[in-house]
């Protein structure tokens, strides 16, 4: 059988009324990779997330908005957008149960944010109001804007990490769709990677073999044209397979 994978979702306003949301490049690289798909929804609620966490084999924290600087301890920025109280809660929630039940995780841009934060840390609330750089981090905005599945930037990822052997790489070409970016870290979490400008574009959480790993770009919208990204979601789906509760 196919391991259930489960995946985070964003929520907004639609015709109908509020509406759950994700890109089905996700949901598609999931299948690509072996794994089934599991969503979970901000409005889920809690006794719901807890059963369906105690389905899963493995968890994928998604890209979308801005998490409350609330919840480490700073007061918004003019440029943080997006937020939502509910999903902030659930996918620190589920962030938690994952890494106390040693479940495999795969955190994907707002995803890394979110395994930051849980973990105590903080964010760089606008990348451009604190780094001095050329690149364009949120590329699909802008003068120039550039597909999603176009890459943009190289980053160079810290040899002998996990996250190397994964892709195969001490260097890729990756896509960028974020305007926030890891601060201060957060508990146990390790830095392997980085753009050309220092931004920190990979974290993992080393010890006992667990597998929690974060990117800062969009593998799921790379995986038709880019092995490293295939690598990834394959590598997540071996090791959700091989978890026992």
């Amino acid at each position: 059988m196919r391991p259930l994978i489960a995946i985070t979702t964003g929520s907004g306003p639609g015709r109908a009324g509020e509406r759950a949301s994700i890109g089905a490049a996700y949901l598609n690289a999931v299948q690509g990779a072996g794994g089934l798909p599991v969503i979970l929804p901000p409005q889920l609620d809690g006794t719901g997330l807890s059963q369906l966490m105690g389905q899963v084999q493995a968890l994928i924290l998604t890209g979308g908005g801005d998490i409350d600087p609330e919840r480490y301890g700073e007061d918004r920025h003019e440029k943080t957008d997006g937020v939502s109280a509910e999903r902030d809660e659930l996918e620190a929630t589920a962030t938690k149960i994952a890494l106390e039940r040693g479940m495999p995780v795969l955190a994907i841009c707002r995803g890394l944010q979110m395994l930051n934060v849980t973990l105590g840390g903080s964010l760089f609330q606008d990348v451009p109001s604190e780094f001095a750089t050329e690149i364009n981090h949120a590329q699909t905005s802008g003068d120039a804007p550039a597909e999603r599945s176009d890459v943009t930037h190289g980053v160079t990822i810290e040899e002998g990490c996990r996250l190397a052997a994964l892709v195969g790489a001490t260097s890729l070409e990756v896509n960028s769709m974020h305007h926030q970016s890891v601060n201060r870290l957060g508990s146990g979490l390790r830095p392997v990677a980085w753009a050309p400008d220092g931004v920190v574009e990979g974290l993992e959480l080393p010890g006992n073999g667990r597998f929690v790993v974060a990117v800062q770009w969009h593998p799921e919208e790379l995986v038709g044209t880019h092995e490293h990204a295939r690598r990834l979601f394959e590598a997540l789906i071996e090791q959700a397979a091989r978890y026992r509760r």
